[in-house]
């Protein structure tokens, strides 16, 4: 998909303002620029930026619902989901907290540098999630990060009681749940992606080990 064209969709599915647009054209901007130092994305997906990765993350915004203090991201790498649904929320919800976990040095540095550019509500920690204490989250989302049964378990470390997982997975999903399911009970609600008809956000709740 053309880049005017991922743009053009992104704004038909998404109700924001100018202001938020412009912040997510800067977003672009420095992504496209970084890439040619840091594998950010794939070159590959470089040209259709807008539709695989602005509108895939995007979509998980609503689905967290409201009374959200604290979103956790894991794995954010170049910043999806996590930059842009923190964009959103500086329009939409200004007081809510992100916090975005990387482990890669680089991809840390460079998401600091769009956080302070584009003025986000986003604390950066460089670090594995598994080290870090418990964050006490409302959400936690993650998107191409690890297998669903591994990031249950960093779910039930780093979320609140009453908190809900947000995770973006592709058309292996119901092999995941099934699997997960040996280990953990959980409620579950799928939503099928606005990206690809095979792939799904699952939302959830209740994450307990078995």
């Amino acid at each position: 998909m053309r880049r005017e064209d991922g743009r053009q969709a992104f704004c038909e599915n998404f109700n924001v303002s100018r202001e938020t647009l412009a912040r997510l054209d800067a977003f672009e901007s420095h992504l496209r620029q970084w890439t040619k130092t840091i594998n950010l994305v794939s070159r590959q997906s470089l040209d259709d930026l807008w539709h695989r990765h602005f509108i895939d993350s995007a979509q998980i915004y609503d689905l967290a619902g409201t009374g959200v203090d604290h979103w956790v991201d894991i794995g954010t790498g170049g910043g999806f989901p996590g930059i842009v649904v923190a964009t959103m929320a500086a329009e939409k919800h200004p007081n809510r907290r992100f916090s975005l976990v990387e482990s890669n040095l680089r991809k840390a540095a460079f998401l600091r540098t769009v956080a302070r550019e584009l003025k986000l509500s986003v604390k950066i920690i460089a670090n594995r999630i598994e080290n870090i204490d418990p964050l006490d989250a409302d959400i936690i989302s993650a998107r191409a990060t690890a297998p669903l049964k591994l990031l249950l378990k960093y779910a039930a470390q780093h979320l609140r009681p009453s908190g809900r997982a947000l995770f973006l997975k592709g058309a292996s999903f119901r092999r995941e749940l099934w699997e997960a399911l040996e280990s953990w009970t959980f409620k579950s609600d799928e939503y099928t992606s606005i990206t690809d008809g095979a792939a799904v956000v699952l939302s959830l709740g209740d994450i307990r080990r078995v």
